[in-house]
């Protein structure tokens, strides 16, 4: 079963083209990995399926429904389905992490403060942090991947049944991301969560995906199993993949 699907997508801003005849099928529970050069339009995939821009043309399905034709109640509906994990955390600075973890059963249920930090509690034990090392500390007062799991830990609080993940190893020592990267898999098994993976960490990438498609002068270059990127001969993906050289976007 399709969870999202990309039908022929063209997106342009003013005269300049980001992604042409885009099409590919992400299926249920899967950990689909996005890569290509900086500038291929990888960040523009995970901005158009929860409706933060539009396509030129073409369509793309969440659950069987057109994102581009949701109206603002729709869109929210959805949104309320993925979670976000970014690049750099996104915690909140002026918050300390109970805060910050808490911050989605806040402003979106009626649960009481008892309910909440069980729940709170639950997310961090489910990312390996220890709720009472970690609740009262202040996002700088963490690691760089403590930090990434404290924000992923919020990001599945609220249960979402899709996670975009952009760029989560970016930044962290090999250790720390392969930690991420067990983590992505575990959401996977224990949640059913589907995974979209923005990534440059080739060895990450192979750890994790089910799933790899490669964005390159606008088109998809490839999408098929890790094992095919790890044996193809094509010398656009093995320049990327081996790390030869910049490819010219």
């Amino acid at each position: 079963m399709s969870v999202i699907e990309f039908k022929h997508v063209y997106k342009s801003f003013g005269k300049k083209s980001v992604l042409e005849d885009v099409s590919f099928n992400i299926k249920k529970k899967d950990i689909t990995v996005v890569m290509g050069p900086s500038g291929s339009g990888k960040s523009t995939i995970i901005k158009h399926i929860v409706g933060l821009i539009k396509p030129t043309s073409g369509d793309i399905l969440v659950n069987g429904i057109s994102v581009p034709k949701c109206n603002e109640k729709q869109l929210l509906d959805l949104r309320k389905k993925v979670g976000f994990a970014f690049q750099f955390g996104a915690l909140f600075d002026s918050m300390n992490i109970y805060e910050n973890v808490s911050f989605p059963l806040v402003e979106h249920t009626k649960l009481s403060q008892k309910q909440i930090k069980r729940k709170v509690n639950e997310s961090l034990e489910l990312v390996g942090l220890k709720p009472d090392d970690v609740l009262h500390l202040y996002p700088h007062e963490l690691s760089g991947g403590m930090q990434k799991r404290a924000a992923i830990a919020r990001t599945t609080i609220l249960h979402p049944e899709i996670i975009l993940y952009d760029e989560p190893t970016s930044g962290l020592d090999p250790i720390a991301s392969d930690l991420i990267s067990r983590l992505i898999v575990k959401l996977r098994n224990e949640l059913g969560i589907t995974s979209v993976v923005i990534s440059h960490d080739i060895k990450e990438s192979f750890k994790i995906a089910d799933q790899m498609i490669m964005l390159y002068n606008k088109h998809i270059k490839a999408d098929n199993k890790p094992e095919f990127f790890k044996t193809t001969n094509d010398p656009i993906i093995r320049q990327f993949i081996d790390g030869i050289s910049e490819l010219k976007v």
